[in-house]
């Protein structure tokens, strides 16, 4: 069953969102060569018990830690670690915020220091696809829609999307209904309505969109080792369009 949020838990959800984009921002200062994974959660962990935020997927099935962050052909869900980024590593950073039980979820891809021109071309396209399906998430289009949109044009520039990953909604618990996949075919899927509440969080590779998984039971990978990204926003639907709740631009 979907369940439609009403104005005021939009606007709940809105405040966490808030905190979750000023982490992103946050982020985007820290991230260069030498710091490693590990310092990031801390500082996440950290900001967030300053704001009166808590990090909903520590303890989800058993996940250890306040973020995923994914290096390079982790397409998602890396282990914080130890190990210190390099220049030319792409790093995604993702997380979901509880704040007074409302929540939002982002991810967010970084280059560390000077990246190769098609880690950069990868992240443009992919930071690109997340707009194009927002963009597709009006009232009366169907979920299908998205997805055929993001398919489309991340295909059309050469890249694959990830099929084992989806978006989904999210409300008081993480994954809610819909379903929201990245690829697909338009007109299928839920009716787009007033008061849905889902993530749109396209994972597309260089080569592949097949995954393996690593012995840890949780993180992904490529297949074949090429490099993969992701973006991700929490987005609210209202009569006058999508309101993005993880706006880093109204930080």
């Amino acid at each position: 069953m979907i369940v439609l949020k009403s104005a005021r838990e939009i606007e709940q959800m809105k405040e966490a969102g808030k905190i979750l984009a000023s982490v992103h921002k946050q982020l985007v200062k820290m991230i260069k060569p030498g710091v490693t994974t590990w310092e990031i959660e801390e500082f996440v962990e950290s900001y967030l018990k300053k704001n009166g935020a808590t990090p909903q997927q520590k303890g989800y099935r058993g996940y250890k830690y306040a973020t995923c962050a994914s290096v390079n052909d982790e397409i998602c869900h890396g282990f914080p670690r130890k190990q210190a980024l390099k220049t030319g590593d792409i790093v995604t950073i993702d997380m979901v915020v509880n704040y007074q039980g409302a929540l939002a979820d982002s991810a967010w891809s970084y280059g560390v220091g000077q990246i190769s021109d098609s880690a950069e071309e990868l992240l443009d396209v992919t930071k690109k696809a997340l707009y194009i399906g927002i963009q597709q998430a009006q009232i009366g289009n169907r979920i299908g829609d998205i997805g055929h949109a993001i398919q489309t044009y991340v295909e059309g520039e050469g890249f694959s999307v990830v099929r084992d990953f989806i978006g989904h909604g999210i409300g008081t618990a993480i994954h809610e209904k819909p379903d929201v996949p990245h690829y697909g075919l338009p007109g299928k899927g839920p009716r787009i309505k007033e008061g849905m509440v889902f993530t749109i969080e396209p994972m597309v590779n260089v080569g592949t969109y097949r995954i393996k998984m690593d012995n840890n039971a949780w993180t992904a990978r490529t297949e074949d080792g090429k490099l993969s990204a992701q973006y991700e926003h929490t987005i609210a639907i209202t009569k006058s369009g999508p309101m993005i709740l993880t706006d880093q631009d109204e930080i």
